[in-house]
Order: C-alpha cells, then structure tokens, then sequence
C-alpha cells in the first residue's frame, strides 16, 4: 500500500496544545519578578523587616520556577513531532506544573523558619522605606498576575475536564502567591509602624507560609492525577464512553482505559466483544461528539456461545 493511500489512517501525536502566548507573557514575568526579587531581598536585609526579606526570596524561588515553566514549554514545543514520545509531549508542562508545586512547598517552609527565628529574635524595622518596597512589589505582582490570567478555561465536551494548562496555572499561583505575601507585608508593616507590634511582621510571614503551603498541595493533588494516569474524579467520560459503545444492546466492553496525554486531551482503549462486531472504525464513530478522546484504539472480540456465561453477555439478546 503507497504512503499516499496510509497517511489518512495516521494519528498525529501534537497533543501539548498552543501556549506561544502564555510561554511569552511567562518570560515577561520572568524578568518583572527578577527584578523587584533583588530590590526585595536588599531592602529587607537593609530596612530589617522580615516579612519583606521573606517576600524577596520568595520570588527568588518563583524565579526558579519561572525558569522551569518556560522550559517546559520550549522542550513540549521543539518536541511536539518526536515519534518517540508515544502520546506527544503534553505531559511536559504538567510536570512543569508539578516541580513549580515542590518548589512552592519548599518556599513555605523556608518562610515558616525564617519568620520564626525572626519573631524569636527580633531586630529594629525601618518601617517607612519597608512599606514602599511592599507596595511596589505588590504592583508587580498585580501586573505579573494580569499578564498570566489563564481565561480560556478550555472546559471539556459535557465539561468532562475543568483542567486548565496546569503549567501556566502554576506560574500564575506563584505571582498570586507573591501578591498575597506582599499584602501582608504591607498590613504587618503598616500594623508595627501605626501600634508598636513589631511581632506582626513576622507573624505574617508565617501566616503566608500556611496559604503557599496549601496551594502547593492543590497543585500537587491536580497532576498527579494527569502525571499517574488517573481518570480525573469530575470527569464522566468513563460512564458515557460505556453508554456509548454498548448502545446496541450487544456489544460488551470488557476493559477500558481512560487517561488524559494532554490539556483536556485524553486516549482510551476499548476491548469489546459482541455476537455480531461491528468494525473498530464503527464503534470509533459512535464515539465522534467527544472531541477530547484524540486517540482511540479499539480492539473488538466475537463472542462464541460458550463465552456468554464469563463474559456477562448470557442474557444479550
């Protein structure tokens, strides 16, 4: 058979999506929160407020995981057409995702340790200087979360899947999670200069390392369920792939698997087995409205007269 005459019944693996803008708004963070992450870091070391300093190196880290979204999506971009990705390269950037939730992990402890040791031993704040700094970072954070706002939320056919591009939720959670410490920066601030409570500075950072520490884990939990090939718990194409497929009245399926390769893209296989099969592309076709199954295969069995009883079909007409 010519290459002409085969090409048509080849799958494409290019399951990553286009995410040229989100890549491009995520380098501009990038450098935005490099900056304001160096004026940060000195201004808390010089103006003695650990709730600043803590700020500072938390965009340190959320440089880091800047750095590693981006590459994720240059290494699923360069390799979208390498045959030796067998699904494509769309579970690069929810590895993304998941590094940039370990690293978010890590910076709620440091800041937990840090603001306790500060609240131990405490030192004179510079409370005017410190709460400009706060304030400016808390600009940049504002614009770095406008620039990465995910609003196609690229829900699913009978909206099977409610998961964004996880890569791009992760920067954003980490500017988010920026904005947030900045906040109460400014109140422990503003709350030591106003009524003497120096203890409120790094009482916030301590406040702050709790709310990283829980969006990390919400971070965690959402690709892990991609990374482990788990069907997602909101998803429904399970039961409606069955409804489906075993519409005739004879047709069986005997195992199925379904997990997601992609944002909102997912590949099944389908074992069935019926007294009268039908073609692999006939029950591909019952499955046409689902646009997120991108790669089916479908494996079909005749069931003989002895099989019905251990195959469940004894009382298919």
């Amino acid at each position: 058979m010519h290459t002409t005459e085969t090409s048509r019944w080849k799958h494409h693996h290019d399951f990553g999506g286009q995410f040229a803008a989100a890549e491009k708004n995520t380098r501009r963070v990038l450098v935005l929160t490099a900056a304001m992450m160096v004026v940060e870091i000195i201004g808390g070391l010089r103006l003695h407020s650990m709730a600043l300093f803590a700020d500072g190196w938390h965009m340190a880290t959320h440089v880091a995981a800047f750095f590693i979204t981006v590459g994720a999506y240059a290494f699923a971009r360069r390799h979208s057409s390498n045959t030796r990705y067998s699904f494509g390269t769309g579970k690069v950037s929810v590895l993304g995702a998941f590094t940039s939730a370990i690293v978010l992990g890590g910076i709620a402890l440091f800041m937990a340790g840090e603001s306790v040791n500060r609240l131990l031993n405490p030192l004179p704040i510079h409370f005017n200087q410190a709460i400009v700094v706060a304030c400016v970072g808390l600009a940049v954070n504002i614009a770095s979360a406008l620039l990465l706002k995910d609003h196609d939320h690229q829900h699913g056919h009978h909206n099977h899947s409610h998961h964004h591009d996880l890569n791009l939720k992760a920067a954003y959670i980490h500017v988010v999670a920026d904005a947030v410490t900045s906040v109460l920066a400014i109140i422990a601030l503003t709350g030591g200069k106003i009524l003497g409570w120096t203890w409120l500075d790094p009482l916030m950072g301590i406040v702050g390392s709790g709310v990283i520490a829980q969006w990390a884990y919400g971070l965690v939990r959402d690709t892990n369920v991609i990374l482990l090939d788990r069907e997602p718990e909101n998803s429904d194409l399970n039961l409606e792939v069955h409804k489906a497929i075993e519409s005739d009245g004879d047709t069986f399926i005997t195992d199925l698997h379904i997990w997601q390769i992609g944002v909102n893209k997912f590949a099944a296989i389908i074992s069935v087995v019926a007294h009268e099969p039908r073609s692999p592309a006939a029950y591909k076709e019952l499955l046409k409205e689902h646009e997120e199954l991108v790669h089916v295969t479908v494996e079909v069995q005749k069931c003989e007269i002895e099989e019905r009883a251990e195959t469940g079909l004894v009382n298919v007409a």
